[in-house]
């Protein structure tokens, strides 16, 4: 690249510690501060020896941090000194702490909790956005019912997959809201939900309104091979039809054929709920897991 005026040199100079001559020895170790250095090569550095200019490669070679004189040195010989000069015509390693947030020229404030966009300003991380995986947990003894609450300061909707719940007898899977704390039984549940067998669609729609509950999935079987799974998305919101929920489920029922279920539920005038019930119509729960995602 040319250059108007001087050409810039750049290289990482260094001048080695003192290096003692040792009687008939003509390897020695190159350090700066206490620490080996390993020139680039032995052309890119200066030694001088007994107020000489050394030859590179001819005078001496380098192998690492070890320079070794063409002959062996003795006593009365002086290594003057030893100039590394990096690589001149490299663009250079910037030398530690030379390089700070203080020195960019973005707009903005610059610090722990920014980051640098494209359009060079910097901004906050949204928090707005964003699904969070919250964790997995596997059924273990034989609970009544399965409950999730809900962080519903940092989310604004959750999604639950089931996998692989059974139960100890043949059951309906209903659900219920936890407001406040509290699991309602109050007769408010709307549930509109169908099944799909190979053969085609069943001819009855499960639930309906003003129910002690939501009615999820109708007829699951209670065998060991018979579980159920489910995709449940949940609208946490507060107002008239609130919240909202919309569920895929497959499965096995109670005659061993193979189920699509899918509907949707609502709750009439519900503030916001913060937290998730399922529950068998008869028996408990004896198998599966679940995971719940948090959607900002």
């Amino acid at each position: 690249m040319a250059y108007i005026g001087k050409t810039p040199t750049v290289g990482n100079f260094q001048v080695c510690d003192a290096i003692s001559v040792v009687n008939n020895q003509a390897a020695y170790t190159m350090q700066v501060g206490g620490v080996n250095v390993s020139p680039e090569s032995a052309n890119h550095m200066i030694v001088s020896l007994n107020g000489v200019i050394q030859k590179p490669t001819d005078a001496y070679t380098v192998s690492s941090s070890t320079i070794t004189f063409a002959s062996n040195l003795v006593t009365g010989d002086v290594i003057d000194f030893i100039q590394i000069l990096g690589n001149v015509l490299d663009l250079g390693v910037p030398s530690d702490s030379t390089v700070s947030l203080a020195k960019l020229t973005a707009t903005g404030t610059k610090d722990a909790t920014t980051f640098l966009r494209g359009d060079n300003t910097f901004a906050v991380p949204s928090d707005n956005v964003g699904i969070v995986n919250l964790g997995t947990t596997t059924v273990s003894g034989t609970p009544s019912e399965i409950d999730i609450d809900f962080d519903t300061s940092t989310y604004k909707q959750f999604r639950i997959f089931y996998e692989g719940i059974q139960a100890t007898a043949d059951f309906n899977m209903f659900a219920r809201a936890k407001v406040g704390g509290s699991i309602i039984t109050a007769s408010n549940y709307n549930s509109a939900t169908v099944k799909k067998y190979a053969s085609g669609f069943d001819t009855n729609t499960y639930g309906g309104n003003n129910q002690a509950y939501w009615y999820v999935t109708n007829n699951i079987g209670g065998d060991t091979n018979e579980n159920w799974g489910a995709d449940i998305l949940i609208n946490i919101g507060s107002g008239t039809g609130m919240p909202q929920l919309t569920i895929n489920c497959a499965y096995k029922d109670a005659g061993g054929l193979y189920i699509a279920n899918w509907g949707t539920l609502t709750y009439q005038n519900f503030s916001i709920i913060n937290g998730f019930r399922i529950y068998p119509s008869t028996g408990t729960f004896d198998a599966g897991k679940y995971t719940v995602w948090g959607i900002k």
